[in-house]
């Protein structure tokens, strides 16, 4: 295990050479900087601007520079924000992701889970095509719509919650978003475990366990329920990445300031290095969780072995 843990660390470096070394040059091949404007910016000024942040250079040292600072841990100065460097910004904005993240995720897995396999167990039933019916509406529906919704109703009508923003980071204020980032979530989850418990219910080795008489919450919780995880697993391992690293809509409609919201003013400022260390956490977090994906199939399947 700890070899097989081993090489997939060591085949993360060229994963992440290679993603960086795309992002970096598909924000330069697009026309434009950061520091062009609408109205247009003094040329003397603006040529001072690039020097001091080295965007005169020529593209391929530029390359080389990010990343040699890249390897120091040295995510560069934000061009459009010159009081903060990046990693003074994701120091600020990645806990809030993260807490709304680890929210969100926890929610829909556990409430998911629960409805599948509640829908799994009476099949065919009113129940299963309630949860069904709940699960695909959750999953079509984007959050771009669910947000505006609920702060229409719980904001401006019932005047229950705010309508954005963070506060001090109060529960009234991360309800909002976590509940919109949990529900897409919730849905998908709910499907897959319920289509992966009602397989795993039909196996030959549940069936034997019936025969055997062993007790109801035996076969589901200690046979039937490992070999239903797996999808479930599967999935949660890129999902836990995208929630943790920050939904970039739902922060934008909420007015929170976490790692998603600053991508987007980054994207749409060109924000080089803002834009290319968010790619990076985002590209570190979905590594780092394939792998922990990867080890959780050796405890839910005994079949499966890394050796």
């Amino acid at each position: 295990m700890l070899r097989y843990v081993l090489r997939r660390l060591l085949t993360a470096i060229p994963t992440l050479f290679v993603i960086v070394t795309i992002s970096f040059f598909l924000m330069r091949v697009a026309p434009g900087g950061p520091f062009n404007q609408e109205k247009g910016l003094n040329p003397v000024i603006k040529a001072n601007l690039e020097r001091a942040f080295g965007l005169d250079l020529p593209l391929w040292k530029q390359y080389f520079v990010y990343l040699g600072n890249l390897l120091r841990g040295d995510f560069g100065p934000s061009y459009n924000l010159p009081d903060f460097t990046v990693a003074e910004l994701f120091a600020a904005g990645l806990p809030i992701s993260l807490q709304l993240g680890t929210a969100a995720l926890v929610l829909s897995l556990v409430i998911g889970c629960a409805m599948g396999i509640y829908a799994a167990l009476r099949q065919n039933s009113w129940i299963d095509y309630l949860v069904t019916a709940v699960a695909t509406a959750g999953s079509t529906i984007p959050t771009f719509v669910i947000a505006p919704v609920y702060q229409i109703i719980f904001g401006l009508l019932l005047r229950w919650a705010p309508v954005g923003g963070w506060g001090d980071g109060t529960f009234a204020n991360k309800i909002g978003p976590v509940i919109t980032l949990a529900l897409p979530f919730l849905a998908i989850f709910a499907r897959l475990m319920r289509g992966s418990m009602i397989e795993a219910l039909h196996t030959h080795h549940i069936r034997t366990a019936r025969a055997l008489g062993l007790s109801d919450y035996s076969i589901i919780v200690r046979h039937a329920l490992r070999g239903a995880l797996l999808p479930v697993v599967s999935y949660a391992g890129p999902a836990a990445a995208a929630l943790l690293t920050g939904s970039i809509i739902v922060e934008s409609i909420f007015q929170i300031p976490g790692v998603g919201r600053y991508f987007v003013d980054a994207a749409l400022n060109r924000d080089y290095t803002l834009v290319m260390g968010t790619v990076v956490v985002i590209a570190i977090f979905t590594i780092a969780f394939n792998l922990i994906v990867d080890l959780l199939y050796a405890v839910l399947d005994p079949r499966v072995r890394y050796e």
